[in-house]
This record gives C-alpha cells, structure tokens and sequence, in this order.
C-alpha cells in the first residue's frame, strides 16, 4: 500500500471527524509514524533514553530492598516518586497548552539527567540511603509532573492526526521494548559492575533524548491568547474532564485498573527472592517477560489496532491481564511465573494503549493538553496508592495474596465499566 488510507469515522462528542487507516496490513504501515522526521528523532533519542530509565529502575528497587528488606519500602519509595506528579500535572497540562512542549521536554529530561547523576554519586559514594533515595525520587516525580502531559500532547505535533494512533502504539513498544532490556542489563549489570554504574548510564542516556529535541525542525510557534489566570486555566480541564461522559468513564477505569493492577510490578522483588528463590539476575528476567509482552502488544496494536475496535481491545485487555496475574499468584515455577508475566505484561498494554489513543483522539486540540494532564494525574495518583496498597497487603496477607487481589479488583471494575455503558448506550437509544 502506497500512501496511508484513511476512512472517515463517526464524530465523537467533540463534534470533530476522526479518521482512521484502513487497508492492508503491512511492515511499512505498522511504522507509518516513523515517516515524520521529528518522530523519528524522538523515537530512537526516546528508546535510549528509556533503556537507561528501566536500568535504573530496575536497580534503585532491588537497592531499596537490599539495604532495607522492607516490602513496604518497596511500594513507598515508588510512591513518593509518582506522588509529585499529582500535585505539578495540573500545572504541567496548562503549560503545554499556553508554551512550547519541546522546551518543556528539554527542562525535564534535563532535570531528571542531573538527579541520575546525584544518585549515582551517592551510591558511590556510599550516602545513597532509604532516605536519600526517596529525596531523588521525589524530585523526579516533579519533573514527570511536568513531563508526561507535554510529552503525551506532543505526539500529535510530531505526526499528525492519522497516525496518531499508530504513534501511541510505537511509543508504546519502545517503553516497552526498554522494559525488556534495561532489566536484563540491570540483573547482570548489579552483580558485576554494582548499582552504582547502572544509575550513571542512565544518566548518559538522557543525552539522546535531549539531542534529538534540539534537532527537531519545528513551525513558529503560535502562543494562544489566554484571557482567564492560570489556574482557572487549569481547573477547565478538571471540568471539561468530569463533565465528558467518556473522557471520566475511560480515567475512572484507568484509574482503578492502575491501582490494582500495574502495582503488581512493585512486588517483584519480593516475589522473586522470597516465592521462587531467585536473586537479581531473576528479577530481571521476571520484569522483561512482562515488558516482551507488554511489546508484543504495542506492536499488535501498533499493526492491526485499526482493524478492531478500541473497546474489545481495552476490555480484552484487562480480562487477559487479570487472569494472567491470578496464575501468577497461584505459582512456585520461576518458568511458568515468566509465561504469567508475558501474559499480564501484553494484556496490561492493549488496556493502557487503546484507552490513552481514545482519550486523546476524542478531545479537541486546544484541551488536549489539559486533558493529558489530567490523564498525568490519574498516572500519579495510582502509582503511589497502588504501591502502598500492594505493599501493605504483601506485607499483612503475603505477595501471592496481593497479587491475586488486585487482579480481581481488576476484572470487577471492567465488568462494571461495561455494564455502566452499555446502560448508557441503551438510554441513549431511546
């Protein structure tokens, strides 16, 4: 297929046509996105990038649990560093309406290179504590605030509407994809070369990314005119949020489904040292199973997320995830544990993906930037809340009972979603 079909869809509430491709499914329309020259400095600047954010990741968690043997630590330190993001995303979604999304970028990822550093000096060092750890974590919860709501609103610019959908989906697979290497090269890196050196390349790798901002080719910007203060600003999408029947319907399950349910990745250390015996080099290999699925999701979406509808693969989604992780719970096999994971990471994916391409395809231009923002603070809030959920209860009823908890919490909010709307689809028909 030459150049990407498209086919008009109904208009959504927004009042606005979408378009959607069609046709064929081939390797060039799965990467259509990557067409687009600033796209595609962004992708590869974004996919080092990331390597080096799950490295660390990766690191800092059996780090924290090695110098503390605190399950409860595990899901504060991941708690305190997401919950920034509640208080600056708001802020951060206005800002990427009324200022340019890439210098925002340029600010944060800046600002989260600086904290990798500091923390590599202080695990070096030696002065890199409990406490310290959560100082750094914090800060760069900040810089996410800020962060994800330009990022997310960004995409849009460095494409277009068409393959919007499409670039979702490979930003997806690059997260994704890094979530299946940087673990890897963390659970061999630990044991060899020490954490400290998995916190300093993640340093380096911000570099990419920052290179590849500068180098965009981008029109003039076109700064609106805003008449109201900045926080009314900001508190409009609060209100176009609630009011939206389906933006609140697709956070209120994001929400829930988040809590309960991406949590199940803060207990992993605990699960792999205490329930299957392994060490670090385990730990990793339990994370990139559910990161190789959850890549082989955003490139089925990424492929074929045209040709079905984004609700059957939100909702499978789920289904899939949850009884994945209830295996999960239920196992003592490190093998079978992997293909448990793999199962849930895919499932995990075609939830997130499908609901964030919804939300930002049935929004005007002019909110999506607040909107996101909200999306920003909804990702905030279910980390922390999540981690401590899944912290507290590993640490009163045990690691396989959370996990086998939060997944039927999982499966219980989208069987309701699904009952709510298709009651408000049946009021509508009437």
């Amino acid at each position: 297929m030459g150049a990407t079909e498209t086919a008009r869809i109904p208009e959504d509430l927004t009042g606005r046509a979408r378009r959607v491709p069609v046709g064929e499914v081939s390797w060039r329309t799965t990467f259509r996105a990557l067409r687009h020259r600033n796209y595609r400095l962004f992708f590869y600047g974004q996919l080092v990038s990331l390597i080096g954010t799950w490295l660390q990741q990766t690191a800092m968690s059996w780090f924290v649990y090695e110098i503390t043997g605190s399950k409860f630590l595990l899901g504060a330190v991941v708690a305190i560093g997401s919950a920034p993001m509640m208080i600056f995303s708001l802020w951060g979604g206005s800002l990427a309406d009324r200022y340019s999304k890439r210098s925002i970028l340029i600010g944060t990822q800046t600002a989260q290179m600086l904290s990798a550093f500091v923390l590599a000096a202080g695990a070096w060092i030696g002065f890199a504590s409990a406490s310290f750890i959560m100082v750094i974590a914090a800060l760069n919860g900040i810089a996410m605030g800020f962060d994800i709501p330009a990022r997310q609103a960004f995409t849009v610019e460095m494409t277009s509407r068409e393959d919007l959908l499409n670039a979702i989906s490979l930003n997806s697979s690059i997260f994704h994809g890094a979530r299946v290497i940087g673990p890897s090269i963390a659970g061999l890196m630990i044991g060899t070369v020490g954490i400290p050196i998995c916190f300093f390349l993640n340093g380096v790798s911000f570099i990419a990314v920052i290179a590849g901002l500068v180098m965009m080719q981008l029109p003039p910007l076109e700064r609106p005119i805003i008449y109201t203060s900045p926080l009314e600003h900001a508190w409009s999408g609060i209100v176009y949020s609630i009011e939206h029947q389906r933006v609140r319907t697709i956070l209120s399950l994001f929400f829930a489904v988040g809590v309960f349910g991406w949590s199940y990745t803060v207990l992993m250390p605990a699960f792999a040292r205490d329930i299957l015996g392994r060490g670090a080099n385990g730990y990793g290999l339990l994370i990139s199973a559910s990161g190789a699925g959850a890549l082989i999701g955003a490139l089925l979406v990424a492929a074929y997320g045209h040709l079905v509808t984004s609700r059957k693969l939100a909702f499978g989604g789920i289904y899939l995830f949850s009884g994945a992780v209830t295996a999960l719970a239920f196992t003592r096999s490190f093998y079978f544990s992997l293909g448990c994971l793999f199962f849930a990471g895919l499932g995990m994916l075609l939830f997130f993906a499908t609901s964030n391409t919804t939300l930002q395809t049935i929004v005007p231009d002019e909110m999506r930037g607040r909107v996101m923002g909200i999306w920003s603070l909804v990702f905030g809030m279910m980390i922390p809340v999540g981690s401590l959920e899944a912290g507290a209860v590993a640490n009163l009823l045990g690691t396989p009972f959370a996990l086998g908890f939060g997944a039927i919490i999982c499966l219980a909010a989208a069987i309701i979603t699904r009952i709510v709307i298709a009651r408000r689809e049946a009021l509508a028909t009437t």
